[in-house]
């Protein structure tokens, strides 16, 4: 082919290639983005490495003590444990229960969450303590738990909807203090400073000793 019109083959693919290029596009031509599903391979992976504890489930004979439950009514979250929904009146009616705010990324909720840790094996049966991932990201809580050596049941928050439900600041770490009924007895806005203190604040909101 002769030079001059090999450069003008060249020089017509370049035009077709600028208006391609250029041609207007609306929003539905935009290249899909990717997802990350809840129940991937890793985050099903994640949850084996945790190893955490399942959820807490109804007592059918304590139904009668969720009716009163205000606060966390129609909440539902996702079980860390399994990625099941978890519906918290349900859940936790009849029995105390504290309820630990955090994040991955908290480095006071690090320093909490084996206190916590301890002070349900030392309470047993008594209360049910459960963590409240407030941030969407859940292999990276998994991860954390897993790294902190954390069991406890835990639970996805994304949106923060336990925090506004008892009407707490937007800071982290939070424990919520739930008496059976499922009222809120106290709204901690602090950390814990080791097993006595959570001992100590729980028996002094609810009664509960350790």
């Amino acid at each position: 082919m002769p030079v001059a019109a090999r450069l003008g083959l060249a020089g017509l693919i370049i035009v077709v290639a600028l208006a391609v290029a250029l041609w207007p596009r609306d929003g539905n031509d935009s290249a899909p983005q990717p997802q990350v599903h809840p129940n991937s391979l890793v985050t099903r992976q994640l949850r084996e490495e945790a190893g955490l504890a399942p959820c807490p489930v109804q007592d059918t004979t304590s139904r009668p003590g969720a009716e009163t439950a205000r606060p966390l009514a129609a909440i539902a979250l996702t079980c860390l444990a399994d990625g099941q929904p978890v519906e918290l009146v349900t859940a936790l009616a009849g029995k105390p229960a504290l309820l630990n705010l955090w994040a991955y990324w908290c480095g006071p909720c690090a320093q909490e969450l084996p206190y916590l840790q301890q002070y349900a094996q030392r309470a047993g049966n008594a209360i049910t303590v459960l963590t409240v991932h407030s941030d969407p990201d859940e292999d990276k809580a998994l991860s954390r738990l897993a790294g902190l050596d954390v069991t406890l049941p835990g639970v996805l928050d994304p949106d923060a909807a336990v925090r506004t439900a008892v009407g707490a600041p937007s800071v982290l770490p939070i424990s919520v203090l739930l008496r059976a009924d499922g009222s809120v007895a106290d709204v901690v806005v602090r950390s814990f400073t080791g097993v006595d203190d959570i001992t100590d604040t729980v028996a002094a909101r609810l009664g509960v000793t350790a």
